[in-house]
């Protein structure tokens, strides 16, 4: 997990340099990087295991349960019976919203997006604080990324993400930008995937499997229509800042 933080932290810095100091195309930029590194996740796989025709597995972390509360009915089994990286995950949630509307590092962060003037006219640096937000947010997606491999899943394989990456960029904006909305919405995307399986396991070969995949995407496309033009994104979303310029 600490090599997968790393990892992502070091292609976030790479995006960050390109569009903080640089001021380059955010969309452009994270493109390339996405390409950059799942094509280097394809190389390094191969060159590891060049003759392998199957994935080799692992022992995944298992569930834990807590005494007493997993046993509850309905909700033991869903909150209380998951794996450690499910309560990393939780635990992330409430440490980042305490950071950013409880600390001077978490308001510092907030008025970077809002109005960097305003920051830098109080001596701090906009430019290492977005960096730091990027490539700290770029450790926690690949801590997600690693939670399939480990954790949901036994072994690495190819197009495993199934495009859930992406679905962060609509939670973003369904959220605008606030992490308790983050994850309501994270939670109903979870909710429809594994509704998606069951209808699967109902229906059968009756209807094709891409129909039930699809849905889940459907809906967050859907969500996202119906709710961006309403979203309270932060005023200097993806526009560069020039030192000194106001």
């Amino acid at each position: 997990m600490l090599v997968a933080a790393l990892t992502g932290a070091a292609f976030g810095l790479i995006h960050a340099l390109l569009t903080v100091p640089l001021g380059l195309s955010q969309h452009v930029t994270g493109i390339g990087v996405t390409m950059l590194a799942t094509s280097a996740s394809y190389y390094i796989y191969r060159i590891a295991l060049p003759n392998v025709a199957t994935p080799p597995r692992i022992t995944a972390f298992q569930p834990v349960n807590i005494p007493g509360l997993s046993d509850l009915p309905f909700l033991g089994t869903a909150l209380f019976q998951q794996t450690p990286l499910t309560f990393l995950a939780l635990g992330l949630f409430a440490a980042a919203a305490f950071v950013l509307y409880r600390t001077p590092l978490g308001l510092a962060v907030r008025a970077v997006g809002e109005n960097p003037a305003a920051v830098e006219a109080q001596g701090l640096d906009v430019h290492r604080i977005r960096i730091m937000a990027v490539v700290t947010g770029s450790a926690l997606m690949a801590i997600g990324g690693a939670f399939l491999t480990m954790s949901a899943f036994n072994a690495f394989f190819f197009e495993m993400t199934g495009g859930r990456g992406w679905i962060c960029i609509a939670l973003t904006v369904f959220a605008s930008w606030r992490p308790g909305k983050a994850l309501l919405g994270a939670l109903l995307f979870g909710a429809f995937d594994a509704f998606q399986l069951r209808l699967q396991t109902q229906v059968g070969a009756a209807v094709p499997s891409q129909v039930f995949l699809m849905l889940p995407y459907l809906l967050s496309i859907a969500a996202l229509c119906v709710i961006a033009r309403r979203a309270d994104y932060p005023k200097a979303l993806m526009v560069p800042y020039i030192k000194g310029q106001r």
